[in-house]
């Protein structure tokens, strides 16, 4: 058994229920979304659209929880510790599993996560700030407009994570070779060119100020996705902030190669 399978018995037996950054490090982690299957083309037509901010793993099939591509024996009903319900657009509640929430109309997609790149971080010798406190970190709406896809529309979100100004051109060239969890930085710097006015207030997670020697880079965010369903106004469901679907696929098998300065 893997580190990603033993993780998962873990979730499934209620003895985890905690974030899933820095667990199962070298596995693949997913942001999850379960729509209806109705809307399911226009959904993956913004998502590819947009695909910085939500490039798409994998796509299964309505009313069956399993995503064989990921892991032969995924349950995306109770395969996350934590889920977020969504009615008519609005959050609704947190539950720790779908066997209320789960009908057969419901699509599970499975879009990339920023975590996935840590392990590769970490071995170059980059400090993640975010990792050492166990949070996820902070997580901005823009002014940038997202590429709109048939009835889905929306600005793009962004995460946000400071590095040693020495280490980022070394984090700039380690995540553009992993284009399937967002890739490169779309910006650094000044928060306001992104229409940030306050990075001590995030939209999502917590909040991590830059130190002195760091400079704050951003990465287009899979909740663009989240909020665009949202402006919808529909029914659906997504993972609970920092609680992901991590899967068996090897992160380095998605690594690009690259060689950084």
């Amino acid at each position: 058994m893997n580190a990603a399978q033993s993780l998962r018995q873990r979730i499934r037996s209620k003895q985890h229920r905690g974030l899933t950054t820095g667990h199962a490090r070298g596995f693949l982690q997913a942001n999850l979304v379960l729509l209806p299957a109705r809307y399911s083309e226009d959904f993956l037509g913004f998502c590819n659209a947009n695909a910085s901010a939500c490039p798409v793993l994998a796509v299964g099939h309505a009313g069956d929880p399993a995503l064989p591509s990921l892991g032969h024996d995924i349950d995306v009903r109770r395969d996350l510790p934590g889920y977020c319900v969504y009615r008519r657009g609005r959050f609704s509640e947190v539950c720790d599993d779908l066997g209320a929430h789960w009908h057969d109309d419901l699509v599970p997609v499975a879009i990339g996560c920023w975590f996935s790149m840590e392990q590769a971080l970490l071995d170059a010798g980059v400090r993640l700030r975010h990792v050492e406190l166990g949070i996820q970190g902070p997580m901005f709406r823009t002014t940038l407009a997202a590429q709109s896809f048939g009835s889905l529309h929306g600005a793009i979100v962004v995460s946000m994570r400071p590095f040693k100004r020495g280490d980022v051109p070394r984090v700039r060239a380690l995540t553009a070779g992993f284009p399937l969890v967002h890739g490169a930085p779309i910006h650094e710097g000044d928060a306001g060119a992104l229409g940030i006015a306050n990075t001590s207030m995030p939209d999502f997670g917590e909040v991590l100020l830059p130190q002195a020697d760091e400079e704050p880079l951003y990465w287009g965010c899979g909740l663009t996705a989240v909020c665009a369903l949202q402006n919808l106004g529909i029914d659906f469901i997504t993972h609970a902030p920092g609680k992901m679907l991590v899967t068996d696929v090897l992160n380095n098998s998605l690594q690009q190669s690259r060689d950084p300065p």
